[in-house]
């Protein structure tokens, strides 16, 4: 450690060691500012790149996406230094410069936010699309095999009936010289026959139907499945695609010669669009994300803000040149006063009487300046500014200093006013 940090530790007490300690850690954290400030732009400019170059071809979108970054850490650090009062135009210009390249960066940047917290929810989307074509179709087909078992079952019980009245002679087509003949008749035979056939019939169709049943049992079992993260979800979906093409064979071979209105069977998006990425394009702003946005907006405000703060704040501590000039020049103001916040405050402005003297007061402007600079000052008013925490145990280490000062000169004149004190009596 330094000698002269060593003496004033000594000389300043526990006082001095806790305002070392606070410079130390305040220099500290400026310092790690910069590897935040550069890991930021970094993290910003890949999203910037990544959605960039989905549009433009890549070494072009690197290029851009270098210059995006390096002017929105470049004028967010210059324009802490430019006072718009001072220089409107270039302070406009910087300022423009800056939200343009924001603008831009952020606008690329919400393409990767986007794809990162919504692509659970496109994955999902794609999900319920297959399931609700293929159980539309499902509850389509369903809809009309019911109905259609309901007809033919209808049409077998009204021929047993009339199979029943035939034998009774009681069917509205039996002669009146042959009614109430109980018997197998004519007509007996020929409703008998097509109550046979009819029910020969319906009991081929529902033993087709209920293979149909199977197979629609089996598509359903694998919808259920198409929702798990698993190696087979390939196979699974094939087997849904081959599965929906069997229902649509099978239920159109047995229904189309009773109803030829059949629903269309769906098309199913292929495999490898089901499981593609999110391919970034300006429809994502369509279906706009506000937590992307703020996402992509959130990097490059921390890199606005901290490369703000780095050319705002104090860079370090004072040198020891540095200190015996601000303490001098600051001894040269009369104007102090303890304002509201309980600080001590000092109006920069020249008196009525250094004004007429003509004083020149730029050494001690160029203190003001300097403390102001590094953080030791607070800007008050355009003509006053007040003491940071920092600056009070300097000007106290300094105050104490010209006191042991004193105190050793007026130790050492004692001495010699009481040596000539007696040689003056012997002259008289």
């Amino acid at each position: 450690m330094d000698n002269r940090i060593i003496i004033k530790m000594k000389s300043g007490g526990l006082g001095r060691l806790i305002n070392i300690i606070q410079t130390l850690f305040v220099s500290l954290m400026r310092i790690w500012t910069i590897p935040i400030v550069l890991a930021l732009s970094l993290a910003s400019g890949f999203t910037t790149y990544y959605g960039m170059s989905h549009f433009i071809t890549p070494w072009i979108a690197l290029i851009i996406t270098v210059a995006i970054q390096s002017i929105i850490v470049i004028c967010s650090f210059e324009i802490a230094g430019i006072h718009w009062r001072a220089n409107r135009l270039r302070y406009f210009s910087v300022l423009s410069s800056l939200l343009i390249a924001l603008g831009a960066s952020v606008s690329f940047s919400y393409f990767k936010f986007y794809e990162i917290s919504e692509q659970d929810t496109i994955h999902i989307q794609r999900l319920n699309e297959v399931r609700n074509k293929v159980e539309d179709y499902l509850s389509d087909i369903i809809a009309i095999k019911g109905e259609l078992l309901a007809k033919e079952r209808l049409e077998v019980e009204q021929l047993n009936q009339q199979v029943t009245q035939a034998y009774f002679g009681t069917h509205p087509e039996i002669p009146p010289s042959l009614r109430n003949q109980v018997g197998e008749g004519r007509i007996w035979r020929h409703y008998n026959e097509l109550f046979q056939n009819k029910k020969s019939e319906l009991a081929g169709l529902e033993e087709q139907l209920a293979l149909l049943d199977t197979q629609i049992g089996a598509l359903q079992a694998n919808l259920n499945q198409l929702d798990q993260d698993s190696e087979a979800i390939r196979e699974i979906y094939q087997q849904i695609s081959s599965g929906l093409q069997t229902v649509q064979l099978q239920f159109n071979r047995q229904v189309a010669k009773f109803n030829t209105h059949l629903p269309a069977a769906p098309v199913l998006m292929p495999y490898s669009q089901y499981i593609q990425g999110i391919k970034p394009s300006f429809a994502m702003w369509t279906g706009f994300s506000t937590f992307a946005l703020v996402c992509a907006g959130m990097v490059d405000f921390f890199t606005v803000l901290l490369s703000y703060r780095l050319e705002f704040t104090a860079p370090g501590p004072l040198t020891e040149q540095e200190e015996e000039l601000v303490f001098e020049c600051l001894r040269q103001f009369t104007q102090f006063r303890i304002n509201e916040n309980d600080a001590l405050e000092m109006i920069i402005e020249k008196t009525e009487i250094e004004k007429a003297k003509r004083y020149i007061d730029w050494p001690r402007m160029f203190a003001v300046g300097l403390l102001l600079s590094r953080g030791f000052l607070r800007k008050v008013d355009d003509r006053t500014v007040e003491f940071a925490p920092t600056l009070y145990p300097l000007i106290a280490e300094k105050l104490g200093d010209k006191l042991q000062q004193l105190k050793e000169q007026s130790g050492r004149a004692e001495p010699a006013t009481m040596n000539t004190e007696p040689v003056a009596h012997e002259q008289h």
